[in-house]
């Protein structure tokens, strides 16, 4: 029997190029489940984008078996908030624990360091997606319409 254990690492440069598959994958499905038309900036970038941010953020990566399955980025304000963005797992590997073990993580880190809340943006009419959020702690404290469809805004407080 072979152990598949999950790994969650903080990502490294030479990581680019499977963050960008995972964020294709992922925020193509994100686009087929919400119906959104207008242009999402996570399908845009490329892997310069993704090194600079690897370079200027928390950057995590979630790994089975040396395949690369989720990630995600955490922006530390000043202010002692965070942002996650770019949050996504291959759809293939959807529902079996990835990203409840990535947001843990990031729990764990961003407590450790004193942060005192962490916010997110997502379409507020995906309800599976705001279902996980809800579970992990978060709430949404408003929405907008700033990228052309509805967005909710939510937040996790630490302390």
């Amino acid at each position: 029997m072979t152990n598949h254990g999950l790994v969650i690492r903080k990502a490294v440069e030479t990581d680019a190029p499977e963050i960008y598959e995972i964020m294709q994958e992922s925020f193509s499905k994100y686009v087929a489940d919400t119906g959104v038309t207008s242009a999402l900036e996570a399908l845009q970038e490329s892997c310069g984008d993704i090194v600079r941010d690897i370079q200027t953020k928390e950057v995590y990566i979630a790994v089975i078996d040396n395949v690369a399955v989720g990630t995600a980025r955490v922006s530390i304000f000043h202010d002692g908030t965070a942002y996650l963005s770019r949050f996504g797992v291959r759809p293939s590997y959807n529902n079996i624990g990835i990203g409840k073990s990535l947001i843990n993580l990031i729990d764990k880190e961003l407590m450790r360091i004193g942060i005192k809340s962490i916010s997110l943006h997502t379409a507020s009419k995906y309800k599976d997606l705001v279902r996980f959020y809800y579970d992990r702690g978060f709430y949404i404290d408003s929405t907008t319409k700033d990228k052309g469809y509805v967005r909710a805004l939510m937040i996790k407080e630490y302390m």
